[in-house]
């Protein structure tokens, strides 16, 4: 029962971490403008995702326009973009392995070491899936990192950390603990019973008060 409570738990956390990633991922406040130097103007905002820029001003308007062309972008930012997809796509599949395994369903069989199996399974999907989606999210952060301090970048096009980013990675470990939690379901091997043999000699059939 504690197993299946375990597998349960696991399942959930993986399941947010999963919703973590797929809103990360669409939102554009992946990084933001920053307010640097003597020239600060906060009339408006700018932000950059992995699929579009907005503009948001004070007067609470909001413009987004999409990237024109994949192949304009930098290196970076397509390597992202393709880290965060493999890490959704690897984590839906892994939650699909994870969902046949558990104890509480009836898919994947009647055998518990079979199935336990699968859920284990499940498990180290969800942990390769996270670990891309963590890769993908440092390396966008170092390279805001590496161009904030950067003296040679304007100090008007210097942006840091928006909130997307955040939740990105708190999916991704969401992802690292319940997939954690399903791979330690792995099946144990019966212990044997390590009684004494005791040797008596044959009771007779009469019994005496």
């Amino acid at each position: 029962m504690a197993n299946s409570g375990l597998q349960i738990l696991g399942f959930a956390m993986s399941l947010i971490g999963l919703i973590g990633l797929i809103v990360g991922t669409i939102l554009p406040q992946w990084k933001m403008s920053a307010y640097v130097g003597d020239n600060i103007i906060t009339a408006v905002s700018m932000y950059q995702g992995l699929w579009m820029s907005c503009v948001f001003q004070s007067t609470g308007q909001i413009q987004c326009k999409a990237y024109d062309s994949i192949l304009q972008l930098d290196s970076s930012l397509q390597a992202t973009r393709a880290l965060m997809i493999v890490g959704i796509l690897v984590t839906v599949a892994g939650l699909g392995a994870a969902c046949m395994g558990m104890k509480c369903t009836n898919c994947g069989g009647d055998d518990k070491t079979k199935k336990s199996r699968i859920a284990m399974a499940g498990g180290i999907i969800l942990l390769i899936g996270s670990l891309a989606a963590i890769i993908a999210c440092s390396w966008f952060a170092h390279n805001i990192i590496k161009d904030f301090y950067n003296p040679f970048t304007p100090v008007n096009t210097k942006y840091e950390f928006g909130a997307a980013i955040f939740i990105a990675w708190a999916g991704a470990f969401l992802d690292v603990i319940g997939g954690g939690m399903l791979a330690a379901s792995c099946p144990r091997g019966k212990s044997k019973p390590s009684y004494p043999i005791s040797h008596r000699p044959p009771s007779s059939s009469k019994e005496y008060v």
